[in-house]
């Protein structure tokens, strides 16, 4: 009788497969990371859209002429995205023709706004001071007697009267910022003030 040979691997013992034994590090960047992407994205898609997440502001009509000619037209494709730190808002349907705004990325906030094409303002005379800024002469209406916490700045050496409302405590840049829009976009013309009375 010849001895059988035995193969071992035919009667080795099943060994249990060890339980997947990952480090609590391991699992936890597996699922911050796909959260982390989803949040890098609507960060980037909010940065890149530049729109505020202000509700559209609601601005009503006001007596503008001139708000349809190509004059405001040239202006408002000249404004800029931002007038120092406000960032332009959406303005809510209908929309005054000639005017935009920009804010503050809070809800709070009161918004610069510019019209273009008004009449000429109340009280620009002949004695009227003025004010220069970025080559740019301004008529300034204060809104203190009215209890209004905002100034509105009247670009009175252009083809077309330009309003810029600015709250109180906003600093100058959005008024030099868009002094330079008006200065690169309309051309300068003689003043025309009102005669005293």
């Amino acid at each position: 009788m010849t001895p059988r040979t035995m193969n071992t691997d035919d009667h080795a013992p099943e060994s249990t497969p060890e339980p997947d034994k990952r480090h609590p590090a391991v699992v936890a960047t597996a699922i911050a990371l796909p959260v982390a992407v989803l949040v890098g994205f609507i960060v980037a898609a909010v940065s890149i859209s530049g729109t505020s997440t202000r509700a559209p502001e609601a601005l009503g009509p006001v007596d503008a002429p001139a708000a349809v000619s190509a004059d405001c037209s040239a202006l408002v494709d000249a404004l800029p995205a931002s007038l120092g730190d406000y960032e332009t808002v959406e303005l809510a349907d209908p929309a005054p023709p000639a005017t935009r705004a920009w804010a503050l990325d809070d809800d709070t906030s009161e918004p610069v706004v510019l019209r273009c094409g008004l009449n000429r303002p109340d009280g620009f005379d002949v004695a009227a001071p003025l004010q220069v800024i970025n080559g740019v002469q301004w008529f300034e209406v204060s809104g203190a007697d009215s209890g209004i916490e905002a100034s509105t700045w009247f670009a009175v050496d252009r083809p077309v009267y330009v309003a810029l409302t600015v709250p109180n405590g906003s600093g100058p840049t959005p008024l030099q910022d868009a002094s330079t829009a008006i200065s690169n976009s309309l051309a300068q013309t003689p003043l025309d003030p009102a005669p005293l009375r």
